[in-house]
């Protein structure tokens, strides 16, 4: 089978397709022809070495967390899904990859894929789906007093993010760029601005909640448009900031919050109950697997809206 791997920390140039053995699977896996996987911003910054201390310095490494696809074959102990089933889920993309024609995962990483969505829009939920889920947890109570700010907001976490936020009626102010003004709008925020014609830092109001979803914006420069006790949310966090935070936490009320979330069953639950009650999926753009590096040069520019998607077969 074809898979995509790399062997040094690099650009997209270190990104091969080589021929791999179709993988046997354990008795608590299912082995899944991939019909396609999304591209995550993790996905580069383990490729670029920027997560050495928790991805480790082994190779070769694949590329890819979530995936979508049909089950080929089933392990003995595996009871929740059956072979030809359509399905959607998740490796453990520290150690694995989503990259490659067949993959064998654990079965309580994968769930049935709804029939009204396509293999693209499936794919593209676990990732950005789980850590909206967990964001909003960590937001805590809130509520139509609540000011929220979410900065790159049309990007995969941010389309669902703020669909999920609809229904607790908070004042949400979303940050995009031109394009993806009206998704904004139309997934939920009250108010838009667009960050090649403002900035948000200069303007008088301050938030409840600020989440960052650009990578672009640190605790340091946030603080002064969050309220006495607000909470800075980090989804994409510099290793160094997963301890200081904490640290820094303990002298000032305004705190800043890393987000590391995992997949779990209710997470899915939750979103897969969202996306029967209507929530939207957009998929930006899909590119053939041949082109996988096209597709990681397209997605690190950035400036789109919703996700980018391989599709495999």
């Amino acid at each position: 089978m074809k898979a995509i791997v790399y062997n040094q920390f690099g650009s997209t140039e270190v990104l091969q397709m080589v021929e791999q053995a179709k993988p046997t699977i354990k008795p608590d896996q299912v082995l899944v022809k991939l019909k396609a996987f999304s591209i995550n911003p993790m996905d580069w910054k383990i490729r670029k070495g920027e997560m050495k201390l928790m991805s480790g310095s082994k190779f070769p490494k694949h590329i890819g967390t979530d995936f979508a696809g049909i089950v080929e074959q089933v392990g003995s102990e595996v009871s929740n899904l059956k072979k030809n089933d359509e399905v959607f889920g998740v490796v453990k993309n520290m150690k694995f990859g989503a990259s490659a024609e067949y993959i064998a995962v654990t079965s309580s990483l994968v769930w049935k894929k709804p029939s009204r969505i396509s293999f693209p829009q499936a794919a593209s939920i676990p990732v950005v789906g789980i850590a909206a889920v967990t964001a909003l947890e960590k937001m805590g109570s809130i509520n139509a007093q609540t000011d929220i700010l979410i900065n790159g907001a049309t990007g995969g976490f941010g389309m669902f993010l703020l669909q999920l936020l609809k229904k607790y009626q908070a004042n949400v102010t979303a940050v995009s760029s031109t394009k993806g003004l009206e998704f904004a709008k139309r997934w939920g925020a009250d108010r838009v601005i667009d960050y090649t014609k403002e900035n948000v830092l200069s303007q008088k109001a301050t938030y409840d909640i600020v989440i960052d979803l650009s990578g672009k914006v640190s605790y340091k420069i946030v603080k002064s448009i969050l309220k006495p006790k607000g909470l800075f949310l980090n989804p994409t966090p510099k290793p160094i900031e997963i301890p200081t935070s904490f640290f820094n936490n303990l002298f000032t009320s305004k705190k800043h919050i890393v987000i590391l979330s995992n997949a779990s069953s209710g997470y899915i639950a939750d979103l897969l109950n969202a996306v029967d009650n209507g929530a939207e999926i957009e998929v930006n753009r899909v590119f053939p697997f041949t082109q996988y590096k096209e597709a990681y040069q397209y997605a690190e520019r950035g400036g789109y809206v919703g996700k980018v998607v391989i599709e495999v077969s």
